[in-house]
């Protein structure tokens, strides 16, 4: 099998990788293995020059990297940009701050002494998706690394090139050769690098399809596993919400790359009250954003990243006619050359209908009418989803009020749904388990230990 880079803008191939056998796998890991024997006992301070160096790696090759995303997998340069500085800043964020996020905790007990300590547990496999293919590996590798884990790291198929940049930055930053690993890999090797003994845990970010088969396997391991896999995010708009805030914000948090990112506004859950003006706002912005090629400067929407995806895509949005939806723009790929899916509004959603309750992975927003917010709230939570969402009205306290009935692992009031590194990043239901970013991140993957002393 192949490892194929192809340009989803054109539908050419760039390069093609061929697959690691099985028992090259298995001596490169036990290669990263054997590197955190040394990697555990470095001193955080080592580690945190060594990350700040990946930060800086990372800026210094920022329009590299970026160029490569925009080719391999069809973000928009300027997005990509972004995405390379928001790597960067996570590495430093860690490299600041993994000291004490780790210090050892006091506790009372019956003994003389008693504390409790946080210590590296060894390689962590990271099954990584192809959608933010920088962000999501440095928002694991970077807590991971620096609480004294060695990592391995299993990319998605279509983005190699990617994956091998990555694996490079930290070479160029002087990290020890095994600390971290690309495996040029399949999915059809993933259950055996589960079941390798030197692999201590699991991190996933995927489809619930994904983590569920991930997960079985690493249960049956008995291994650690954090899960981050898909949301139909609500974007709840009340009766006093500033329409024209709204509905431009609606429009790029539904397009973010490209429309395929699982913290993108998916439903729009709208009060009658103001349904009709949102909907003629919300219908101008996203008709406003500017479709085209990655490479090309102010490109907001680029292709979708494959060919299946966006005739995936597609089908649902099909799905969803036949049964009764109205497309109030866009509705079908675009006649030209590559994978390009236009921004696309769809309405009178009902149950029952592919574009109410499923994900949908591309720029395709699913606009939902309700009486008021107890229905919107209702309807929110009317999905087997809880990964993000948001509340716009121009009560803060209202909405604050609202958020903490919405069943997500984030809500934000006024203002579109991103991570940050500062704060816990997850999902609850089938949108995953465990958290990324800020203390709780990092001590995901330790052993948290309690030492007693008499």
């Amino acid at each position: 099998m192949a490892l194929e880079s192809i340009n989803p803008a054109t539908g050419e191939l760039i390069e093609a990788f061929e697959e690691w056998s099985q028992e090259k796998t298995r001596g490169v890991i036990e290669e990263v293995d054997e590197a955190w024997l040394s990697w555990r006992r470095t001193s955080f301070a080592r580690r945190a020059e060594l990350m700040h160096e990946a930060a800086a790696v990372l800026r210094r090759n920022k329009e590299e990297y970026a160029r490569i995303m925009a080719l391999e997998m069809g973000k928009p340069i300027g997005d990509g940009r972004g995405e390379v500085e928001k790597c960067a800043w996570v590495c430093d964020f860690y490299a600041d701050n993994a000291e004490s996020f780790l210090a050892d905790e006091p506790a009372e007990s019956d003994g003389s002494k008693a504390y409790v300590a946080f210590r590296p547990i060894g390689t962590v496999l990271a099954v990584m998706p192809w959608n933010f293919p920088f962000w999501q590996v440095f928002r694991f590798a970077a807590p991971a690394l620096m609480a004294g884990n060695t990592g391995v790291l299993k990319h998605s198929s279509n983005v190699p090139r990617c994956a091998l940049a990555i694996e490079d930055v930290f070479r160029q930053a002087g990290f020890p050769v095994h600390v971290f690993r690309t495996l040029m890999i399949g999915s059809g090797q993933v259950e055996a690098v589960i079941e390798n003994e030197s692999i201590k845990a699991v991190t996933l970010t995927g489809s619930d399809i994904a983590g569920r088969k991930v997960a079985a396997k690493a249960g049956q391991m008995l291994k650690k596993t954090v899960m981050e896999l898909g949301g139909s995010d609500p974007f709840i708009v009340l009766e006093d919400a500033v329409i024209e805030e709204a509905a431009t914000v609606g429009a790029k948090a539904r397009c973010i790359n490209s429309g395929q990112s699982c913290i993108a506004a998916k439903r729009f859950i709208v009060v009658d009250g103001v349904y009709d003006r949102f909907i003629a706002r919300f219908k101008e912005a996203m008709a406003a954003l500017k479709v085209g090629d990655p490479l090309e400067e102010g490109v907001q929407v680029g292709p979708q990243a494959r060919e299946d995806l966006m005739y995936e895509l597609h089908s649902q949005v099909e799905a969803s006619v036949e049964k009764g939806a109205s497309v109030l723009l866009g509705g079908a790929p675009l006649d030209r050359k590559g994978y390009f899916y236009p921004p696309t509004i769809l309405a009178d959603l009902k149950p029952g209908m592919a574009a109410y309750h499923e994900e949908l992975f591309g720029p395709v927003a699913s606009v939902i009418r309700v009486r008021d917010e107890k229905e919107a709230v209702e309807v929110a939570n009317a999905s087997p989803f809880g990964l993000g969402g948001s509340v716009w009205t121009a009560d803060s306290a209202r909405g604050e009020a609202v958020a903490g009935q919405v069943e997500a692992g984030a809500v934000f009031v006024n203002g579109l749904v991103k991570s940050d590194p500062r704060l816990p990043f997850g999902g609850v239901k089938i949108s995953g388990y465990g958290r990324e970013l800020s203390h709780y991140g990092i001590k995901e993957f330790v052993n948290i230990q309690t030492i007693w002393v008499k």
